[in-house]
């Protein structure tokens, strides 16, 4: 579940007229525009280029990736990037709001500054303490470098920057951007999907909203890298690139056995690449990725649904016992009504691929709880398989399966299937009690409830909690009723849970996700707080003291938890879901007309 920019006037000549007048429009703007309304100047800017960029200067990486001849090409003509044109539009995915109060719009303006303010100290935080490193350490002010040392947390925040409107911090970052090293690593293996999500997410994202060159400059760059992950005998990709290896072009080796999300989290990025760029080969790469997941999801021990592992070294993904929508599985579905809202429909298999998926997760994942309340909610468990062919629920869930309330939503705006969102809003609802339960107002890393055996009538029986409970060595005196562990209390600046509540509200326009938004970020915001900047919570299950809190700031909460909660207090226009697709790091990608 992660971007950057460039200088155009760095090569003006003899254009001392035109520069100065936009130099003194820019000094205009500069001055007035704290003046100027929040909503009326964020949707008003979001789509040009700030007024003047200074200093930005594009430094080459050190290798040209592009020059590396591959031992294994592709073979044959590529698959050609699928034409949107003359196509019929998708289903509208907004709601339509309407305008609203006075009163409900200095409400909502109020609870975006908070949310503003809050992002603004974290990265003053990063800007001091780990400019140019992958992530701060929030409590000792030092820092680490985890994925490949290319300024993952900077990379990872630049649209976040630019969504919130900070153009000064954008444009340095985009300065600092411009010098990063894709030649370089400081680690002698990269991790392909992680580098994809963060790093050329996030490039590709800042590009398509603020259109400045050095950041699709800087995404061709690692393009070219990552296609090296599919430098193997089989097209299909490494889950880590051996970095020196890959800069002879001699074959890759294609591991035995990955979670299924790290294959199935290319399409996006890669298309994206493709469309941006013209060149079809990144689109070709991964589509051939995709197509084995499309040709054996009904071979599956739970047809529609892949096992959590799976061996691309044999293109098996259909051999395995354990299913989840959670880690390990969670942004391959996700994906899927994506990939059909990025390439317009264009491409029928994401529609199928979608639909199968949700109609098996709805069958086989998706349980009611038993709560004190009787409150009508929804909860992503797993799913184990046995020899016999008996499959059993596990009512485990994860706040990595919390996405699953959006993307269900999603699909049923996309696919025009209204019961999907239905299903989706109730799946939002169960990571929303969640959070309202733990005595920090912040839902746990995992836990477990008790799945009632209807969804229509599923009354509260203490008798069952307690023999349930029983039955788990994990429980804890303190956990709340209905739920019989918290296996991994812990947060760790999550944003799945606040993602799903976000696509919610914009998507039904329901007024009740935008006030869970806020008292989700109130929860988050009072148990966060650390000296420096927000740190992860040792354990939500009990009253939280924010100085025991872990030395660690993942780049994501910049990128996605602090972004989504901003959106849910924007105006709608600002990212319309109409007009953009995130990434599973909340990075926005234009859809093409």
């Amino acid at each position: 579940m992660r971007a950057r920019s460039r200088n155009r006037f760095g090569n003006s000549r003899r254009l001392f007229p035109a520069v100065a007048i936009l130099a003194v429009f820019y000094i205009l703007y500069r001055c007035n525009v704290h003046q100027v309304e929040e909503s009326q100047w964020l949707s008003s800017y979001m789509n040009v280029d700030a007024p003047l960029q200074l200093g930005a200067a594009t430094v080459k990486s050190s290798f040209n990736w592009s020059r590396v001849k591959h031992q294994h090409p592709p073979v044959g003509a590529l698959e050609p990037l699928p034409s949107t044109k003359g196509l019929k539009a998708l289903p509208k995915v907004q709601h339509s709001f309407k305008l609203e109060t006075t009163k409900a719009k200095a409400i909502r303006e109020a609870r975006r500054r908070e949310v503003r303010e809050l992002f603004q100290r974290d990265w003053q935080a990063y800007r001091k303490y780990a400019w140019m490193k992958d992530a701060l350490k929030p409590m000792s002010g030092s820092f680490v470098d985890q994925f490949s040392g290319w300024a993952a947390t900077l990379v990872d925040s630049l649209d976040s920057l630019w969504i919130m409107g900070l153009r000064e911090e954008f444009n340095e970052a985009v300065d600092a951007v411009a010098g990063i090293d894709f030649g370089k690593s400081s680690s002698p293996r990269v991790n392909t999907f992680e580098t994809n999500i963060r790093y050329l997410g996030g490039l590709l994202a800042a590009y398509d909203l603020s259109k400045r060159e050095i950041l699709l400059v800087k995404a061709k760059e690692l393009g070219e890298l990552l296609y090296g992950a599919f430098n193997t005998a089989n097209r299909m990709p490494v889950d880590f690139i051996d970095f020196a290896r890959a800069k002879t072009g001699d074959e890759l080796f294609v591991e035995g056995s990955v979670v299924s999300a790290s294959p199935g989290t290319l399409s996006l990025e890669m298309t994206r690449l493709s469309q941006l760029t013209g060149d079809p080969k990144y689109y070709n790469a991964m589509f051939k990725v995709m197509d084995v997941f499309y040709t054996q999801q009904n071979e599956t021990q739970l047809p529609g649904l892949w096992p959590m592992m799976v061996s691309m070294s044999s293109q098996d993904v259909s051999t395995g016992y354990t299913f989840t929508l959670a880690g390990c599985a969670d942004s391959l579905y996700e994906y899927l009504p994506k990939m059909y809202g990025l390439i317009q429909g264009a491409e029928a298999k994401y529609k199928i691929m979608s639909e199968r998926f949700m109609d098996a997760a709805d069958k086989y994942m998706f349980f009611r709880p038993m709560v004190p309340g009787e409150e009508d909610m929804l909860v992503s468990g797993n799913v184990n398989v046995y020899n016999d062919g008996q499959h059993v629920l596990d009512p485990e869930t994860e706040h990595l399966a919390c996405y699953i309330g959006g993307t269900m939503a999603l699909g049923g705006r996309l696919l025009n299937r209204p019961n999907d969102v239905t299903i989706g809003a109730k799946l939002t609802q169960g990571c929303i009690y969640a959070y309202k339960s733990m005595p920090a107002g912040v839902g746990p890393e995992r836990h477990d409830m008790i799945a009632c055996e209807s969804r229509k009538d599923c009354p509260w029986d203490e008798q069952v909690w307690i023999q349930e409970r029983q039955k788990r060595p994990e429980w804890k005196e303190h956990l709340p009723k209905g739920f019989t562990t918290a296996k991994d209390p812990r947060y760790i600046l999550r944003p799945e849970a606040i993602e799903s509540v976000f696509l919610l509200y914009r998507i039904t326009g329901r007024t009740e996700f935008q006030d869970a938004a806020w008292d989700m970020f109130q929860g988050v915001r009072n148990s966060t707080g650390a000296k420096l900047a927000s740190a992860a919570v040792p354990d939500v299950t009990k009253p939280v003291d924010p100085s025991e809190n872990e030395d660690y700031m993942e780049s994501f909460w910049l990128a996605e938890t602090l972004k989504y909660f901003y959106l849910a207090f924007s105006p709608p226009d600002l990212v319309s879901l109409d007009d953009y697709v995130f990434n599973t790091e909340a990075h926005p990608f234009l859809r093409p007309k």
